[in-house]
């Protein structure tokens, strides 16, 4: 009897817990597809991988060209690009302005964040930057727009909005996925 009073409790708690990761993951992947394009003063863009040969990626391209956008759309004025060392032993933000300016982006309306490890660390430096900040433009994948929220929101800026690279992999499903624990990490180990 207490065995499958233990048994009926356990298949309740998946069913609520995998009710609660569905709902969560449709949030996050309807947010990150739906993009916000108010004027704001500041885009980030948020790094990925440099290849080896000192190229962006293609996924990192991705972002740099919706940033990119949006700067040649006067929708921002400035750009803060946004990244750590890579193994390949490049870093993401130096790269990533190198590529901004080759599209025509000048020097002076970029900011490099070369110790952007992760989102958290991305919105710390960033408010060292831009200390009176109050509204920025995220740029990064769809299913990680939400996360990159919440970090921007817990440091102080009052209107974050984001918009995501028109790019995507097989892969996406699993990042869709980590981004709940991460998420969840963040909103309560603030």
């Amino acid at each position: 009897m207490k065995f499958n009073l233990i048994k009926k409790y356990n298949k309740k708690a998946v069913w609520v817990l995998g009710s609660i990761l569905l709902i969560h993951e449709v949030i996050i992947i309807s947010d990150g597809l739906v993009d916000d394009l108010p004027h704001a003063q500041v885009a980030v863009i948020l790094g990925a991988q440099v290849n080896k040969d000192g190229q962006v990626s293609n996924r990192l391209k991705a972002r740099l060209d919706r940033g990119l956008k949006l700067y040649n759309d006067n929708i921002v004025d400035q750009i803060y690009v946004s990244g750590g060392l890579g193994k390949e032993g490049y870093y993401e933000g130096t790269e990533m302005a190198n590529y901004l300016i080759a599209k025509g982006v000048p020097r002076i309306r970029i900011k490099i964040d070369n110790e952007g490890i992760n989102t958290r660390s991305t919105a710390l430096n960033f408010v060292k930057d831009f200390p009176n900040q109050s509204s920025v433009i995220l740029v990064s994948q769809y299913f990680h727009i939400t996360r990159c929220k919440l970090a921007f929101r817990q440091i102080g800026i009052k209107n974050v909005q984001g918009i995501h690279c028109d790019y995507f992999e097989l892969r996406d499903p699993y990042s869709a996925f980590r981004e709940f624990f991460g998420y969840y990490k963040y909103l309560l180990f603030y």
